[in-house]
């Protein structure tokens, strides 16, 4: 008998008890061995069976958005449940790597595996390895309520007069690609040019939903016309023949980049490993990337196939990840402080 531990949601853990005597179960926990627990905010309902059918270890999948994942790893630091975290947002792994949550130097053999863009993103610790990149947001408009020549194409655009009122975006402090987002905006016009931009966009009405599918339905009951979606999202809403339009702006979207780690005191260091190599393999990426909306990323394997939703000139804005991290308090807190919706 195969003991199967499921966890649907933070905090709630489905634990399948058979009906058996003392001894049999004494011989079933002998012959069986614990899950390993991964934290993420992704890809939950595929990875779990094709990581057991890959490898033949059971998993336990805990599944969260970005706030809740950092917010139960921050509440275990004393007794951490859990063996890998896989999740967006680079700032968080800089962070845990800094204060010596994750273990370093990861010694798995599909770092060899590593396109160009992988071994960019590797850090010199090599205690996180990224499985993909996507846009944390790219621009979205109603095409039933703005035209193609009306639409913004920018993100300064975002802050003009006819959308007064009509933008919406993702909060920071809750949504997992949405701090990555903003990071991008504070590292590349400095602290105070960052508030001023996001100044400028609250001014002008701007609205603050906790996640970006609450914006997608905000997009399409008339709530707000334009937007900064996430790219799954918003791809994932034109795949569904909604009144949609994706637009990348010139000087391109800002990256959320979805990583992994191991804890350093994982008792399953070796299964964590084999997890790790798992998602590197190409045949498993591209099980990644053909998986629906979810599948909107770039690849970090050599090998598998890129989007070919994205334009020519599509280009990702990665914000550097300690960067970010060192940031992350002041600007989150800047955004709580703000009156917005």
């Amino acid at each position: 008998m195969k003991k199967k531990i499921l966890t649907l949601a933070l905090g709630v853990t489905l634990l399948a008890v058979g009906g058996c005597s003392q001894g049999e179960a004494d011989a079933n926990t002998e012959a069986s061995e614990e899950p390993l627990v991964v934290y993420l905010n992704d890809f939950d309902e595929m990875i779990e069976p094709l990581f057991e059918e890959a490898t033949g270890h059971d998993i336990e999948i805990v599944s969260g958005n970005g706030a809740e994942v950092q917010s139960r790893i921050e509440a275990e630091k004393g007794n951490p449940n859990w063996d890998v975290v896989w999740m967006d947002g680079q700032a968080a792994f800089a962070r845990w790597d800094n204060e010596g949550v994750l273990l370093n130097d990861l010694d798995v053999d599909n770092l060899a595996n590593l396109n160009e863009l992988g071994k960019s993103l590797l850090p010199e610790s090599k205690s996180y390895v990224a499985t993909g990149a996507h846009a944390a947001s790219v621009i979205v408009y109603n095409t039933n309520e703005i035209s193609a020549a009306d639409a913004p194409k920018s993100w300064n655009d975002l802050t003009n007069a006819n959308l007064e009122n009509l933008v919406g975006m993702a909060d920071p402090a809750v949504a997992a690609p949405a701090y990555p987002f903003v990071s991008w905006f504070f590292e590349d016009l400095g602290m105070d040019g960052g508030k001023q931009y996001f100044t400028d966009l609250f001014a002008n009405g701007a609205k603050v939903y906790p996640k970006n599918p609450n914006i997608a339905e905000a997009l399409l009951n008339g709530d707000i016309q334009a937007a900064a979606l996430q790219e799954s999202n918003a791809y994932g809403l034109k795949a569904k023949g909604e009144p949609i339009e994706v637009v990348w702006p010139e000087e391109g979207a800002p990256a959320s980049v979805r990583y992994l780690g191991i804890n350093k005191e994982s008792e399953k260091v070796e299964i964590a490993k084999e997890f790790i190599n798992f998602l590197l393999e190409k045949e498993t990426q591209t099980e990644m990337v053909a998986a629906g909306s979810e599948g909107y990323f770039s690849p970090t394997v050599t090998g598998v196939e890129d989007l070919a939703d994205r334009p020519e000139n599509a280009k990702l804005l990665i914000s550097d990840a300690a960067l970010a991290a060192e940031n992350e308090a002041e600007v989150k807190e800047w955004f709580a402080d703000q009156s917005v919706e």
